[in-house]
């Protein structure tokens, strides 16, 4: 595990949020100040390789520089990167870098829950035993998310201030392609960092077509 910034205590309760960051979003943002009611720190874990996903569009040292600017006014958010993509293997490296003792606790929405607790890991009820490493906080997203029962004890709800349903980092993507306003759906914080990295990949993709 790498880090890029790193809060100063030592906590007890590690909540981590892991994605593609591909811009993070106001809903990222969301996620994370939800869960500092659960955690004493909050993780953007940033993988350099996704299970789920395939790494295009902005690239690893863009997504770390927002994530930067998204961060930088939390004293109890962290930044990093992890050789691995899937939950298991990030609470793996979690445990060396913040020791044995800390609990760990994933955030996600239920779109990414349905899809982690569904995936194929290659034995029945691998992702039961997994959650003996960590729980899943999991934010309604279209709807509620009921976990199956045998893992209920695991996985618990997240509440967030507020309805983001609509925000994606595919919507932000989409709306710079198609020249629509975008900037309600990002902090603040990281609007002038998207309008360079995305919308000059915008550009120079319309360049390329006219050629």
């Amino acid at each position: 595990m790498q880090f890029f910034h790193r809060a100063a205590a030592s906590p007890a309760r590690l909540a981590i949020l892991a994605g593609t960051f591909n811009p993070p979003t106001s809903a990222h943002l969301a996620l994370a100040r939800a869960g500092l009611a659960f955690a004493d720190e909050v993780l953007f874990v940033l993988p350099r390789a996704f299970p789920h996903k395939p790494y295009e569009g902005g690239g690893f040292e863009e997504r770390i520089k927002m994530l930067q600017a998204l961060a930088g006014g939390e004293p109890r958010f962290s930044i990093a990167a992890t050789q691995g993509g899937l939950f298991i293997e990030i609470a793996r490296e979690c445990r060396q870098a913040y020791g044995p003792g800390t609990h760990l606790k994933f955030l996600c929405g239920r779109d990414a829950a349905e899809r982690i607790v569904n995936w194929n890991y290659g034995a029945p009820g691998a992702f039961r035993e997994m959650l003996g490493e960590f729980e899943l906080l999991v934010a309604s997203r279209l709807g509620e998310y009921s976990p199956p029962p045998e893992m209920r004890h695991r996985i618990h709800p997240l509440p967030l201030a507020g309805d983001y349903s609509q925000v994606s980092a595919t919507e932000v993507r989409e709306r710079i392609t198609r020249g629509e306003p975008w900037e309600h759906l990002v902090p603040p914080a990281i609007v002038p960092l998207v309008r360079r990295y995305y919308t000059a990949n915008r550009r120079g993709a319309k360049d390329a077509e006219n050629l």
